[in-house]
């Protein structure tokens, strides 16, 4: 009996110390969820900065979702923030700057950064990518993924035209030359194409000829409540445009990046998107391609392009202790060399200066060429009351009024007079009804 009982003992004993010898698990890491819009070549991007953050500390994990396209993502944010399910972060387009600031639903980024103690140099910001985002002098979202829009020309198609393959067309009247020799001579079907058209077609393009976009200054100035795209600049472009289409110099590829697809593949001779295609057309183009400040139009002021692209805003309702995560993934984000890497891998702009220095610094632009176009384009504008931006209220429903009577002129549905007075008249609804949510 006295055997058995010192036998159990032992056994106890060595269960006891070996408890104590078996590592404990490690606590679980916080998750951070963050829903962005990236597929494809970006979203796997987008990945990796993530599994570098992961792998580059031990609380935090942050999860990245995609949620679908630009207004897709910025729909289910405020459906989940209504049901509250929100994400931490959400991605929202630029054009939902104006939704996302009246929504009451959000954390401003300086705040945010302030709470947790972290320090960030906002003058490092690029000036043209921090007023964009800012509200009263602060950074409400974090810049990300900004672009602007410019040009693409195929110097494959344009050798097989006979056309300087050095060159690209600099105006609208160079774009009808050389998309015009590109479709006769058989190189191709598709001279001129346009992605995002809304924002390449009349947004960039009243904002780098100095035009008025809506009243209130754009929207910076107040709430705004009118289009003004239907002057003499809009009529006469859309004119141009509608007999381009006619001619078969001028093909129509649909809304948002739709227009991207006949660049990317080699088809369109000439095209305007934004500069995150040059990171796709680097990695997968079989063609020799370059790119083009946005075309000039004779008789107006030098304005600027436009930031598009999107930015991370921080929900409102999670748990205390979760914001210290999602702020250092955003100073993670912030960083010199992550901006830097993000520009040399995606062809997105860097958000900061310092980023940008370091880039200079090396043979990047040398040996990247067409990386520098965009800079080079910013730069040489004219940053004024007209070409600061655009931030609208439902931003998103006004572009797709102005795209849907955009594909009733070039249907030949409506003169381009009638077609811009009334994506003016719907949009001007659209701006009304928002502005009367939040009086």
């Amino acid at each position: 009996m006295i055997r058995k009982l010192c036998l159990w003992l032992c056994g106890m004993v060595v269960l006891f110390f070996s408890v104590l010898l078996v590592p404990s698990s490690a606590p679980a890491k916080t998750e951070i969820q963050w829903w962005h819009a990236h597929t494809g070549f970006l979203g796997e991007r987008v990945n990796d900065l993530v599994a570098k953050f992961n792998a580059g500390q031990g609380d935090y994990e942050v999860k990245a979702v995609y949620k679908g396209s630009y207004p897709e993502a910025l729909t289910a944010a405020i459906a989940a923030y209504r049901a509250k399910t929100q994400p931490h972060l959400i991605q929202v387009f630029e054009v939902g700057t104006q939704t996302m600031l009246s929504s009451g639903a959000i954390y401003p980024v300086y705040q945010l950064m302030k709470d947790q103690g972290i320090g960030i140099d906002w003058a490092d910001f690029l000036s043209v990518v921090l007023s964009y985002y800012s509200k009263d002098g602060n950074l409400y979202s974090m810049p990300f993924n900004s672009s602007t829009a410019i040009l693409y020309y195929n110097r494959t198609i344009f050798k097989k035209a006979g056309l300087d393959p050095t060159k690209a067309p600099n105006t609208y009247e160079e774009i009808e030359k050389a998309a015009k020799a590109c479709v006769s001579s058989g190189a191709t079907k598709i001279g001129f194409t346009t992605a995002w058209p809304s924002w390449t077609l009349i947004e960039n393009a009243h904002s780098w000829h100095d035009q008025p976009f809506a009243d209130q200054n754009n929207g910076f100035k107040g709430m705004a409540s009118q289009l003004k795209i239907n002057g003499a600049f809009g009529v006469k472009l859309l004119t141009l445009l509608t007999r381009w289409q006619k001619e078969g110099i001028y093909t129509y590829s649909g809304r948002t990046s739709k227009g991207d697809q006949p660049i990317i593949n080699g088809e369109a001779a000439i095209g305007l998107a934004s500069t995150a295609l040059v990171g796709t057309l680097a990695k997968t183009a079989k063609f020799e391609w370059g790119t083009g400040k946005l075309p000039r139009m004779a008789g107006y002021p030098q304005g600027n392009s436009i930031i598009g692209g999107a930015s991370l805003w921080v929900m409102k309702g999670r748990k205390t202790e979760e914001y210290k995560g999602v702020a250092k993934f955003l100073d993670f984000l912030g960083k010199p060399e992550q901006q830097a890497w993000w520009h040399a891998t995606t062809g997105y702009l860097p958000v900061s200066k310092s980023a940008l220095k370091a880039l200079q610094a090396t043979d990047h632009f040398q040996r990247n060429p067409d990386m520098w176009t965009a800079f080079n384009q910013i730069m040489s504008g004219k940053t004024t009351a007209n070409s600061q931006g655009i931030r609208l209220g439902n931003f998103a429903a006004v572009r797709d009024s102005i795209e849907a009577e955009l594909e009733n002129v070039v249907g030949g549905q409506k003169t381009p007079k009638q077609g811009l007075d009334d994506a003016v008249k719907q949009g001007g609804k659209i701006l009304k009804e928002f502005a009367s949510l939040y009086k």
